[in-house]
Formats: structure tokens, C-alpha cells, sequence
């Protein structure tokens, strides 16, 4: 197959989720021209310059930095459609009106580039039916495309070939929208709405029937369905509420019009509540008012008996919630035979999912796993329906279904399809297998698909009962302790997992890191620290030196933190590269261990910074040490050695503040990430690439920086730093502990008492960091802030 070249791309439609698109592009690096209708009054591209503008407003933010909306090339229909001549891949995402769909298509077809692919991002209107616009040269090189909002965070696009579509256009849409978007993609069915929103918008109308069925109130089942699920933690009516009231409403009426021969034809009803907030306006949450009303600080919950908002924030019941804690089949069976309402209502919507998944398989999906990964990436579940029955029984699960329809309590009178109980399914216990999941429709088991683009994840998520390599049991195993492992896949790159509850760095991880560069430099061309969930490392674990602390006070912790030190020395002066694959949270510690490797390969959704003032405490793994050395290497570049302070500003600022990189993009921009770095838009390409990078800077002759001397802003820049401090205490924007630790990060980026332009070297600024860390310890304030995050996991403010 040959490499499929996206130049660039057009997206049509500036609304809410075209433009959102073209900023996902955007943070990928991928050129884009946004189109939209010529305003009336004003520049013709008044439309798409709004929605550019109105990106760097939203939350959650849809780019990267604000500043990369100037890079979204705005366009009309009425003047541009010559720009469509050098667009690869056209995106439509206008409103979900067919026939304003069928004239668009009419419009541009002249204009397009003849190699270009075309898709339409629509949510349920039958692809086939919109090809029916496109010439017949067009048509082959047309499919449905459907991203879920927010583009830049949900991890799901949707497919949808027409039966003309060429097999080779869709693999290369999929490689492109796996690599270079960052996106998981399922193949769904030209059916209505698709498989995700098919099953999960009749998810929540079952939710909402059952919820009146057991006389729950929103906020509770919101605490029901959400984290304790398993689900997204906005549960299901937030959830509606995010999505927007009308749009869902728009989802169902595809169902209801599209759907009449359904067996769960009835349960497809517009809810009286959902169509009387319509009526009213309350669309949710872009209207201010839906299922609930923020009024002020608080949040409150529609009473659908009176009409009214009042107070919310009710919670499950504790016995409930100690249920949800219990494994699958325990937890199953607990909810069914429970008495309780809520325990009963819980039982009641995960029976109404596996009944309809069971169905509908053979219509809606190729096979099982694109269900349960549609309903992972696109609903926020960690379990799909088929995993979490596979988990509780299968057998045991199917039979209590099966008598729930029998006696009428279902949804729908339907019964079980019969490969549940006979056939390769019923002897396998499930629909997850290691030689792939079941298809209802070719009653065979399907295989993963085999693309090369997939050869770049080693350890791509996988459905339970796959029996897929578990990543930390896989490899050649070279070191290990509780707390980290380090091994290879290859033989050629060492890689270092830390295996410690958020990968917090202990002695242990410490211990386990020196361990592994000293290997790598035996052994092997690199190594790689990466770990296979959305955290890279939250920092220093703090609760592993309270014994030493209790017992030496600050004078026992200086050992143990001169050797972290230490170790981001040794891991920077390596004779060979070690890399940085970051995903998730690098914080405090974690963030300081990313920028003292050689390089850093980081997901686009990794959140970096130095937070330690939040215990009270300042960065004291080299992390002020880094920022000192980053400014004076940028001032010599600059020419401009004389002048320390400005390039210190703003490492400085996002020490005291704690002010956290929300994309790799912007940590980048904020010195966390170097121009060198690579950012890898998809999670599960992360260690393909690391690998990868390891061994080119070995092959290129790698040799580690010289250690230098290099200088420091000195006593002055200080004083300005702390003049500054002073005002913010004084006005009342920060405390005096906060003043406090701040004088202290200034002292240490600054060099401490000394003149300016004074030589120094790391060694040096990390004893200034030391000493003060200790010195914090001894604080009231920071042991006031330290005991209560390890109590509450939140900040304390004093």
C-alpha cells in the first residue's frame, strides 16, 4: 500500500466541532484550511475568523497553546474553493442536514483535488445515501469519518464505508488518523448513528426510563453511572448536559426515524423531561440551564415533579457503593438479588446493555471488540458491555438476562440471540478470545486488524480475554524491585518501567533507574523510561521518607535527597541516550527526572510542570538547577549574557506558581520540552517512537553534554525577583508562606549570594535546593501542607 501524503486539509463547516477538528489538526501539525459560508456584512471570512478566535476560548481547550489558532487557514465557498485543489483529505462537518449535506457535495465536487479522499464527519445520517451527491469518480474516495467531541480528548473516530468505497482509501484514512491524529479508529456499518452512539445513546435512554422506573434523582445516578462504574465521571445526565440537550435529542430522532422495525423500537421515545427543557431552552450546559443549573458557586439538579432546580450533590448509598467495589461476578449478583432501589436500578441498565449489544451485534459491527473499544473511546467507559459480561460469567450472566425478558422486566421482549447459549461463543465463555472476537454477522472469529501503521504499537490497548502481552510481563527482564522494572524488547534498548502507584520516585525507583543506566551502558544503545498508563511520574514520593524524617528529622532526608540528585546527574552525563517517553502527568519530581534525559519523546496530552510548592516545599530533584542552566544557555544563544533575568522570568514564574504545561505543546513553549523533542499525537505509538529515537542518536555517535560552568543572574536579579514577591504579599495575592518559598526559588535560580555572571556549575545549585528543601521540612506551614495532601490528596492553602 503506498503512504497515503496529507498535505493538507480542508475542513467544511466552522461550528462547534469542524473547527474543533481543524485545531486537533493543528496540535498534529497537519495544515488545514477551515471553511464556512461568506458573512453577510464584514470580511467574507467572518464565519470561519469567529470560530478561529472563539478556540482559544473554550474549555477545555481545544489547542495545544491559544496562539496556534493563527495557523488554521480561514476560507469561504464563495472565494477559496481553488484551495481545495491542494487538500489531500477534505473533512465535511456541517450541520446534520441531509440535503444541506447533498448541496455542499454538488458545490465543491468541481474544486476537488482528484486523488483527494472525502468524508463526512456526520454522526448518523447514512453515508451511502450522501455519496448519492458526488460524481462517480468521487464516490470510491468517499466514507464517513465521525470524531466525538471534543475532537482533541476523545480517543474514538468512527469509520463508515458506502459499498463503493475502495478498501486501500479506508486503510489509509485509518493509518492517518492513527498516527498523525492521534485517534483510535473502529469501522462501523453505514447504520444509524453508528455503533457508538448507537449504543450508547440507548444507554441513556435506558438510564433515564430506569431512573423513573426506581425514583432516583439525577445527581444520584450520576454518582451511580459515573467513576464507580467505571465511566466517564460525569455520568449519564452531566454527560447530556456537556453533549448539549438538542444534539442528543437530534441523535434519537435518528433512531426513532431510521429504526421502526427495532425490537427496542419503543424504549427509543424522546423522554418527557428531555423534549420540556427543548421546549424551554435548556439545552444544557451551552444554554446555562439542562438537567442542571450552576447558580453561582453551586450546582443544582432539575426535580422533573416540580419543574423547579434545587440543591444537588446527593451521593449513591454507602452499601451500594461497597458493592460496586466487588469483582464482576460477586458484583453482578449482589445488584440483582439486592432490594435496595439503587442496587436494583444498576442491575437493571447493565442488563438493558448486554440484552441490546447481544442483539444488535450482527448489524451494527464487524465484531464484538469494536463495540466494547467504541464504547471505551467514545463513552469513557474503561469496561465495555461485552468485556464486563465476559468477566461476570458468561453463562451465569446470559441466563439471568434471559429470565429478566422472560418475565417482562426488560426493555424489549426480544430474546437472546442463540449463538449466546450454543456455539463457539458458549464454549469460549465469552466473545473475546486470543484469536480474535466474535462477529455475529459471519459467525467467526475476527482478528485484530493487520495494517502496518499498527506495527508501531508494541502494546496496543486491548479487550479483555485477548489475551494481548501484558507490557510488564513481556521483554527480557535485566532488574527489578517492587518499585520499578527494567527490561527490553528488543535486546538493542533498555527500558525502565516504574511500576510505584502513580510512579512516584522512592529510593527504590531511584536505586532502580542508577541500575538501569548502568546496564544500558554495559549492554545495550539506550535506554527508554516508560511506563504503560497515563502517567509518566507525579513526583517524589514523600510518605517513603516519613520514616526518616520522624526519626532524623531534615538532617536524615539530605542523604536521601543528594542521592536523587544524584541520579539526574548520572542519568544526564550517561554514555549513552536515555530518553523520556512521557505520557500524562510529569510533575515535581517526574517532571525533573523528563528534563535531565537526553531527550524526551512525549503524547500530546502530557501535563508538566513543577508543583511542589502545593506541599510547601521547592523543586529538589535539579528541577531549579535545570532552569538556571536552560536560561543561561538561552541567553548565550541570544548573544545576550549580560542579561540573565529575562530569560529566568519565566521558569521562575512557573516554579513559584506551580503553573502545570496542559499539552506538550505547551510545555514545550514553557522550557519543559525542547525543539529537538518529539511529540507523538497517538498514546500507543509513545514507546515505538522512543525506541526508535534511542537507537538514530545511538547510530549518529551519541556522546553525553561536557559538564560546564555556566552563569547565574546573582544577588541583584534576586533582589528584583523578591521586590516583586513583596508586592504580591502586601496586595493579599499570596500568602506568607508563599512569599516565603518563592524568596527561596528565587535564591536558587539566581545563584544565591553572588555576583552576576558568576560561573557555577549544577553541583552547585543543587546543594542551594537542598539545603533549602531541608530547611521547608522544618516548616510548620509545609508539614501543615505536606500531611494534608497524603490525607486528602488535596492542596493545602496557609
Amino acid at each position: 500500500m503506498n503512504r497515503f501524503h496529507v498535505r493538507k486539509v480542508a475542513v467544511l463547516g466552522a461550528g462547534v466541532m469542524g473547527a474543533q477538528i481543524a485545531a486537533q489538526l493543528v496540535n498534529c501539525k497537519v495544515p488545514v484550511v477551515l471553511f464556512d459560508l461568506p458573512a453577510k456584512e464584514g470580511p467574507k471570512n467572518g464565519i470561519a475568523l469567529r470560530a478561529i478566535d472563539n478556540l482559544k476560548k473554550l474549555k477545555p481547550a481545544p489547542l495545544g497553546v491559544a496562539a496556534d489558532a493563527a495557523l488554521i487557514q480561514p476560507a469561504n465557498y464563495e472565494e477559496h474553493l481553488d484551495l481545495l485543489a491542494g487538500c489531500d483529505l477534505v473533512i465535511e462537518a456541517i450541520a446534520e442536514r441531509m440535503d444541506w449535506k447533498l448541496d455542499l457535495y454538488t458545490r465543491i465536487a468541481p474544486a476537488l483535488n482528484p486523488a483527494a479522499i472525502v468524508a463526512s464527519n456526520t454522526s448518523g445520517l447514512s453515508i451511502t445515501k450522501l455519496s448519492e451527491a458526488l460524481p462517480q469518480s468521487i464516490r470510491p474516495r468517499f466514507c464517513g469519518i465521525h470524531f466525538f467531541n471534543p475532537p482533541r480528548y476523545m480517543s474514538l473516530v468512527e469509520l463508515i464505508p458506502t459499498p463503493a468505497t475502495m478498501p486501500d482509501i479506508l486503510d489509509q484514512l485509518e493509518s492517518f488518523v492513527t498516527t498523525a491524529v492521534g485517534k483510535s479508529v473502529v469501522r462501523a456499518k453505514d447504520t444509524p448513528n453508528f455503533v457508538a452512539n448507537r449504543v450508547g445513546i440507548a444507554g441513556m435512554l435506558a438510564t433515564i426510563k430506569e431512573a423513573e422506573n426506581f425514583g432516583l434523582s439525577y445527581d444520584v445516578v450520576d454518582d451511580l453511572t459515573g467513576k464507580k462504574m467505571g465511566r466517564a465521571s460525569s455520568g449519564t445526565f452531566r454527560t447530556a448536559d456537556v453533549v448539549g440537550l438538542d444534539t442528543m435529542a437530534h441523535v434519537i430522532k435518528t433512531l426513532q426515524d431510521n429504526l421502526k422495525d427495532d425490537p427496542f423500537y419503543a424504549s427509543y421515545a424522546t423522554p418527557a423531561v428531555l423534549g420540556k427543557l427543548i421546549e424551554q431552552g435548556a439545552l444544557g450546559q451551552k444554554s446555562g440551564a439542562g438537567f442542571y443549573k450552576k447558580v453561582g458557586k453551586d450546582i443544582l439538579r432539575l426535580d422533573p415533579a416540580s419543574g423547579e432546580y434545587v440543591k444537588g450533590g446527593a451521593k449513591a448509598d454507602p452499601l451500594v457503593d461497597r458493592i460496586l467495589k466487588k469483582p464482576a461476578a460477586e458484583r453482578l449478583k449482589l445488584l440483582r438479588e439486592s432490594s435496595h432501589p439503587q442496587a436494583q436500578f444498576l442491575w437493571a441498565i447493565l442488563r438493558d446493555s448486554f440484552h441490546y449489544v447481544a442483539v444488535h451485534l450482527h448489524d451494527i459491527a464487524d465484531s464484538a471488540r469494536d463495540v466494547d473499544f467504541a464504547m471505551r473511546w467514545g463513552f469513557g467507559m474503561k469496561q465495555g458491555p461485552f468485556e464486563l459480561w465476559q468477566e461476570a460469567g458468561w453463562a451465569q450472566v446470559a441466563q439471568w438476562v434471559k429470565e429478566d425478558i422472560d418475565a417482562g422486566k426488560a426493555l424489549s421482549s426480544a430474546p437472546l440471540p442463540a449463538w449466546v447459549f450454543d456455539g463457539p461463543v458458549a464454549a469460549a465463555g465469552g466473545v473475546h478470545r486470543s484469536e480474535g472476537s466474535w462477529s455475529a454477522a459471519t459467525a467467526r472469529w475476527v482478528a485484530r486488524s493487520t495494517l502496518p501503521v499498527y506495527a508501531r504499537q508494541h502494546f496496543p490497548e486491548a479487550v479483555l480475554g485477548s489475551g494481548a502481552a501484558a507490557p510488564l510481563k513481556s521483554g527480557t527482564e535485566e532488574f527489578a524491585n517492587d518499585e520499578i522494572r527494567v527490561w527490553s524488547l528488543d535486546g538493542e534498548v533498555l527500558i525502565a518501567s516504574i511500576t510505584a502507584k502513580l510512579h512516584l520516585i522512592s529510593p527504590a525507583v531511584t536505586e532502580g533507574l542508577l541500575k538501569a543506566v548502568e546496564i544500558a551502558e554495559a549492554k545495550y544503545q539506550g535506554l527508554v523510561i516508560w511506563s504503560p498508563d497515563d502517567v509518566f511520574s507525579a513526583g517524589a514520593n514523600l510518605e517513603s521518607l516519613l520514616p526518616v524524617f520522624m526519626k532524623l528529622g531534615a538532617k536524615g532526608i539530605a542523604p536521601e535527597e543528594k542521592k536523587l540528585q544524584d541520579a539526574m546527574l548520572r542519568i544526564r552525563y550517561a554514555q549513552v541516550p536515555v530518553l523520556a517517553a512521557m505520557r500524562g502527568l510529569a510533575l515535581g519530581g517526574g517532571c525533573e527526572l523528563a528534563v535531565h534525559c537526553a531527550r524526551r519523546v512525549a503524547h500530546l496530552e502530557s501535563y508538566v510542570g513543577l508543583v511542589e510548592v502545593g506541599v510547601g516545599l521547592i523543586p529538589g530533584g535539579g528541577g531549579l538547577a535545570y532552569i538556571a542552566r536552560r536560561a543561561a544557555e538561552m541567553a548565550a544563544a541570544g548573544n545576550a549574557k549580560a542579561d540573565l533575568l529575562q530569560f529566568l522570568t519565566d521558569g521562575f514564574t512557573s516554579a513559584a506558581m506551580a503553573k502545570v504545561a496542559t499539552s506538550a505543546i505547551e510545555a514545550r513553549a514553557s522550557g519543559w520540552l525542547l525543539w529537538d523533542d518529539v511529540i507523538v499525537p497517538h498514546k500507543d505509538e509513545l514507546l515505538f517512537v522512543a525506541i526508535a529515537q534511542a537507537k538514530a542518536m545511538s547510530a549518529s555517535g551519541y556522546r553525553p553534554p561536557h559538564k560546564a560552568l555556566f552563569p547565574v543572574a546573582g544577588r541583584n536579579a534576586r533582589a528584583t525577583i523578591t521586590g516583586q514577591l513583596v508586592n504580591l504579599r502586601d496586595g493579599g495575592f499570596a500568602s506568607a508562606h508563599d512569599f516565603h518559598i518563592a524568596s527561596l526559588i528565587a535564591d536558587v535560580v539566581c545563584g544565591g549570594d553572588v555576583d552576576a555572571g558568576s560561573l557555577v556549575n549544577e553541583e552547585y545549585l543543587m546543594t542551594l535546593e537542598r539545603k533549602h528543601f531541608c530547611g521547608l521540612l522544618e516548616h510548620p506551614k509545609t508539614q501543615e501542607r505536606i500531611m494534608g495532601m497524603l490525607q486528602t490528596g488535596k492542596p493545602v492553602r496557609n
